[in-house]
Formats: structure tokens, C-alpha cells, sequence
């Protein structure tokens, strides 16, 4: 009931009055989590939000100071509550001593969506800094800015020239921006409760005893989790961007059907965009970019994977899933020469047409490759997986832990969304009935709501980017 009630009190509030409904609104979002942690985010608002005025007014070393200050106020409060744990274990681990010997663990939750927040904090200051957007002076908008609810807890996380102007905009109620708005939320319920949950049994199954299954299972289980976490952090987005549109706001696009990527650079300019482009722009290019000899490029990519893989979450796993991709990037550009005159040669002969397609199987094989890493409890069983996926001494999917009926009705889904997205010319699922009867709309429209209500999951299943 939260988002209608919302929406009412939105549209029934004054238009100077209405960011006061959306962070009050946000607040209570916020709180169902941890009351107490909102303590934490008003603390980094505050300091984010002097900062941005101060570092306007300031010049040279003092500006650049005001702005390390800021971000390690930021990045300090990411230390502690999220890597304070991961690196008193890695140091134990590596000096051989127990982990709480001589350093006490800390019992806290992580507050919710900490990684995206401070993200979207960061970004400010840094705007303010280079001088491409000016200080927010009204401290509600700019705690609205930061907290704002539909993509508060895992994005996308959004630039402050963006999102802080659209808080001035006076929207009143349209009809058919709602219409589209809901349509977007129902084909993400539809991602995250028919298709990321119903695979999230088959996935856990197998990587909660990786030594008990062998190569057909874990292939399969490993496939089904490149399409759940898909479908799980894209159909979250998709709920965000539908619910901000409802309430006449835009955010910016986070997934441009990924998996139809022909390389693994191709790929992570469809994946999580906010956060890649982030990682582009604040760390990457700030360390040279391309524009530096090959060797320090080499390094600035591995560096900015290794950093991307560590913000998912305090496991060595994530570091090994960033590395892979790193390392994807780099042999990439180093085999570039041999893979033209390869694809030229190719496509002089009767194969020319299977080039995309093979382009695109590579890339989704590297991918899922990384994902084993990703989704492992720990490295040691990362490699155990991948070293099971040759054995196929034994060909039981059975192992899964699905009927075959749910194994057929899976594998349906997935085909059914790969055929939608491959529809889509705009990277958009509702485009695909843009233009069509009437009928054929309706029909569709309530073949969704009866997918929802027959083939959903309903286990309280959390999004998996709620932990980062």
C-alpha cells in the first residue's frame, strides 16, 4: 500500500510543499529497514551537503582538500560498516592468527544500500568541485536528492544534474505517463518474481554444496544464475524507473539487454550503467584513462574492476569476478589485431552470417565464466565449480532440485524473455507493443497479470543488490 498512498499524497500537496511528502515518504522507506540507521545517512547528507557549498566558494588547495574531506567521510563510512569485518579476517588469515584474537569483530547490518547512496553523494561533491553543477542550497531537496525513495536502496544511481532539477519541476497527473509507468513496474514484478525467483532454487541447490554435483547441473545452475541476477537487478530498476515515471520523474537507464552484448566491453556499456559510468568517470579517466602508455592503461582497467568487484561486497570472491573482468578487457584490446584479420577472413566465406551470433555466445560464455565467482560462497568453491563443470561422468539434472515440468517451464521463461528483449528496438519491453491493435495490448496486459498471479514466487525473497 506504501507506493498508492505515495502517489495520493503527492499529487494532493501543493507543488512547493511536495518535496517535503517525498522525503518524509523516503524517510519512512528508509526506516522499515533499521529505524536507526537513517542517523547514519541524515549524518553524510549534512557533511555532503556543507561540503558542496564550502568547496563552491573555495579555490586551489583548500577546495581540493574540502573535497577529500567529504569523500573520506563517505568511503569511511562504507570502511566500516561494510570492509571494517572482511579486512580484520583477510589480515587474521594471512598473519595466521584468529580473527578476533587482538582485533574485535564488529555485529552491525549493513544499512541498507549504503554502496548505491554514497555513490550518488560522491558524485555531487565531485560535480560541485570540477564546477559542472552548482551547490544545492536548499538542504531538503538535497536530502531528497539522496534519498530518494524508488531508487534509494539500489539505484540507479543518479548524477546531481540529473535528478536535483526534476525536484523544481511542477508535474501534475498524467493518465498515460502513469499508464507507461505501471506497465514498466509490472514487466519488472514479472522479472524478479516469475523468472529471478523461480531459478533462485535451482541456483542455490547447486552452489550451496558445489563437491555434490557434477558437470550438466552446475552449467545449467550456473546459466540460470547469470539470468536470475539479471532479471533480479533489472526488474528492481525496472520497478524504480516505472514508479519515478508515475510520479513524473526520469531516471536514468541502467541495462540495455546485456546478455545481446558482442564483446565484454559491449557489455558492461549495457550492465549496470549508472555504476559503470561512474567507475568511468571518477576513477578511471581521474587515473589517466586510455590517453597514457599501455602498460599504466593495463593497469588503470584491472585497477578499476578490482575496486568495481570490491564495491558488490567484502568477499575475495567479488575481487576474483572484478579481476576476470579485467582481465577480459585487457586481452581483449591485446588480441584485437588477431581477431580482426580472423573475422575478416571469416567473412569472406559462407560463415560471414554466424559472426554476431558467435560474438555474442563468446561474450556470454566469458560472463557466465565470471559469474561462478560472483555467486560463490568462497574462492575455494569458485574453483571447485569450475573444475566440476568438465565432469560429466554424470548427466543429472534431476540434481537441480526442479521437477521437468519446472525445468521446461524455466527454460520457457528464459526463452520467452530473450525473444521479448531481441523485439525491443529500443531497449524498452513496452516498445514491443507500440503501435499494435488494441487487442492485441489488452491481451497482453492480462497475460502478464495472469503470469504474475500463476507462475510467481511468493517467498519473500529479497533483491540481491539490497546487500550491497
Amino acid at each position: 500500500m506504501f507506493f498508492p498512498l505515495v502517489c495520493l499524497a503527492y499529487f494532493a500537496t501543493p507543488h512547493r510543499l511536495r518535496w517535503i511528502t517525498l522525503l518524509v515518504a523516503s524517510c519512512i522507506f528508509y526506516m522499515a529497514f533499521i529505524p536507526a540507521y537513517i542517523l547514519v545517512l541524515f549524518g553524510l547528507i549534512v557533511v555532503d551537503y556543507t561540503a558542496g557549498i564550502v568547496i563552491e566558494r573555495s579555490r586551489g588547495a583548500r577546495q581540493k582538500a574540502l573535497l577529500v574531506a567529504s569523500l573520506t567521510s563517505n568511503i569511511g563510512i562504507l570502511a566500516v560498516f561494510k570492509y571494517y569485518n572482511f579486512a580484520v579476517i583477510s589480515a587474521a588469515g594471512l598473519f595466521g592468527s584468529t580473527a578476533d584474537a587482538h582485533v574485535p569483530l564488529l555485529s552491525w547490518a549493513l544499512p541498507l544500500g549504503l554502496s548505491f547512496h554514497t555513490f550518488q553523494s560522491m558524485a555531487y561533491t565531485v560535480e560541485v568541485y570540477r564546477g559542472r553543477y552548482p551547490a544545492e542550497r536548499h538542504l531538503g531537496r538535497y536530502a531528497l536528492y539522496v534519498m530518494f525513495f524508488p531508487q534509494l536502496v539500489a539505484g540507479p544511481i543518479e548524477r546531481p544534474a540529473h535528478l536535483l532539477p526534476q525536484f523544481l519541476t511542477r508535474h501534475r497527473f498524467d493518465p498515460d505517463r502513469a499508464a507507461s509507468g505501471l506497465k514498466l513496474i509490472a514487466w519488472g514484478l514479472v522479472k524478479k518474481v516469475v523468472i529471478a525467483d523461480r531459478l533462485a532454487g535451482a541456483v542455490d541447490t547447486v552452489y550451496t554444496l558445489p563437491t555434490a554435483h557434477h558437470g550438466p547441473a552446475i552449467i545449467v545452475a550456473t546459466i540460470f544464475f547469470g539470468v536470475q541476477i539479471y532479471c533480479d537487478f533489472s526488474g528492481y530498476t525496472d520497478i524504480a524507473i516505472g514508479s519515478a515515471e508515475v510520479l513524473g520523474f526520469s531516471l536514468v537507464t541502467n541495462f540495455r539487454r546485456p546478455y545481446l552484448a558482442r564483446s565484454v566491453g559491449e557489455f558492461w556499456s549495457r550492465w549496470h550503467i549508472s555504476l559503470s559510468t561512474w567507475f568511468r568517470d571518477y576513477l578511471y579517466i581521474p587515473l589517466g584513462g586510455n590517453r597514457v602508455p599501455r602498460r599504466r592503461w593495463m593497469l588503470n582497467i584491472l585497477l578499476t574492476f578490482l575496486i568495481s568487484g570490491l564495491w558488490h561486497g567484502a568477499n575475495w570472491t567479488f575481487v576474483v569476478w572484478g579481476a576476470l573482468h579485467g582481465c577480459y578487457l585487457v586481452l581483449g584490446r591485446l588480441s584485437a589485431p588477431l581477431r580482426d584479420r580472423a573475422r575478416a577472413l571469416v567473412e569472406q566465406t559462407a560463415l560471414s552470417s554466424i559472426v554476431p551470433a558467435a560474438q555474442t555466445a563468446i561474450t556470454f560464455a566469458l560472463v557466465t565464466l565470471a559469474w561462478v565467482f560472483f555467486r560463490a560462497r568462497s574462492v575455494r568453491d569458485g574453483f571447485v565449480l569450475v573444475s566440476r563443470a568438465t565432469d560429466w561422468s554424470v548427466f543429472d539434472l534431476d540434481a537441480l532440485g526442479l521437477t521437468r515440468g519446472e525445468l521446461t517451464v524455466s527454460v520457457g521463461l528464459i526463452a520467452a524473455l530473450f525473444a521479448i528483449e531481441a523485439l525491443s528496438p529500443d531497449d524498452d519491453a513496452r516498445s514491443v507493443l507500440r503501435g499494435a491493435p488494441i487487442w492485441m495490448r489488452w491481451s497482453a496486459y492480462y497475460g502478464v497479470m495472469a503470469t504474475l498471479l500463476l507462475l510467481g514466487v511468493y517467498n519473500n525473497s529479497k533483491f540481491i543488490y539490497f546487500q550491497f
